[in-house]
């Protein structure tokens, strides 16, 4: 089994595929998309806790079961098909498997903003799930033009903030039914181009091309994504329209022995792919467990039937 991908999601299927036994190479690019954030939140006993420690605690866990290699690196390029597959890491090694689960996950883009993306998961966040309680009851900015912006500015306001100010960043002010509903929540447009973000936690300044300024004690920002790694294409899945993985609800991808788990993939049906943690690592629970079922499964259909005289 080659698992892709050393985050929540892969070390979960790491940790399954060594406790059924099966020789399991993990390769870890040390980046995870959470990396900037201090805390996470909802994953039940974990509530708060900080994302780095999970993850070096899971590699404790894995290293327990002896048929798991984690091996740091990264994989450039995959290609083959059920039953043989064959990895190439960025070092030149060539590494072959009869099954692979990609958790390699997506990567942030926030607007080309001066002190924006510094300022990720400290000042400025990008889920009300996330991080909405802690801005709670703060003076809140949302920076971005598309429509989902306008929307997380409204769910802000409904939730958490009696001051909310969406900054399109140059875009149109939205109009008709969204506007009525920023209006009704009391949500402010502001449209001037955002030249600069500065401060600090709590005391967050977001200065404009036209020279003015909005000081907020918190930012929210869906920046856009992208996937980390191109292999799902290379491997011939399904891409759906947003750039996230095709899967079924066994985490399937639609080839054959290729899952994919976390934020690189998701249901068709589903609106986006979710970033909480502990979604990740339950795709990654659920893509080795019924991996290795059927892996299980194809090899009863392999062995010779019982001679019925013995």
């Amino acid at each position: 089994m080659i698992v892709v991908g050393g985050g929540p999601a892969g070390l979960s299927a790491a940790l399954v595929f060594g406790r059924q036994r099966r020789n399991v190479l993990l390769v870890d690019g040390g980046k995870v998309r959470n990396a900037p954030a201090e805390e996470m939140h909802m994953m039940l006993s974990r509530d708060g806790f900080p994302p780095s420690r999970l993850l070096e605690i899971g590699r404790e866990e894995v290293a327990r079961y002896p048929s798991v290699e984690v091996r740091a690196g990264t994989v450039v390029s995959a290609e083959g098909e059920l039953d043989d597959f064959e990895v190439v890491l960025g070092d030149g090694t060539r590494e072959r498997g009869r099954r692979i689960v990609l958790a390699t996950g997506q990567v942030d883009e926030p607007y080309p903003i001066d002190g924006l993306a510094e300022r990720f998961g400290r000042a400025v966040f990008h889920c009300p799930f996330c991080h909405g309680w802690e801005a709670r009851d703060s003076t809140l900015a949302v920076i971005g033009s598309e429509a989902a912006s306008a929307m997380l500015a409204v769910y802000l306001a409904d939730r958490f903030s009696g001051d909310v100010v969406l900054c399109t960043h140059g875009g149109d002010a939205p109009e008709g039914e969204l506007a009525a509903r920023l209006a009704l929540r009391g949500v402010r447009v502001e449209t001037a181009v955002v030249s600069q973000v500065t401060g600090d936690p709590g005391d967050v300044v977001v200065h404009f091309s036209d020279g003015r300024s909005l000081r907020r004690q918190a930012l929210f920002h869906r920046a856009p994504t992208r996937q980390h790694a191109l292999l799902a294409e290379q491997l011939g899945c399904e891409i759906l329209p947003d750039g996230t993985v095709r899967v079924d609800e066994l985490q399937r991808t639609t080839v054959p022995g290729v899952a994919a788990a976390g934020d690189t993939a998701k249901l068709p049906a589903v609106p986006d792919a979710t970033t909480l943690v502990v979604l990740g690592a339950g795709d990654g629970v659920r893509a080795a467990v019924w991996m290795d079922s059927d892996l299980f499964r194809s090899g009863l259909e392999k062995q010779p039937a019982a001679d019925p005289a013995t």
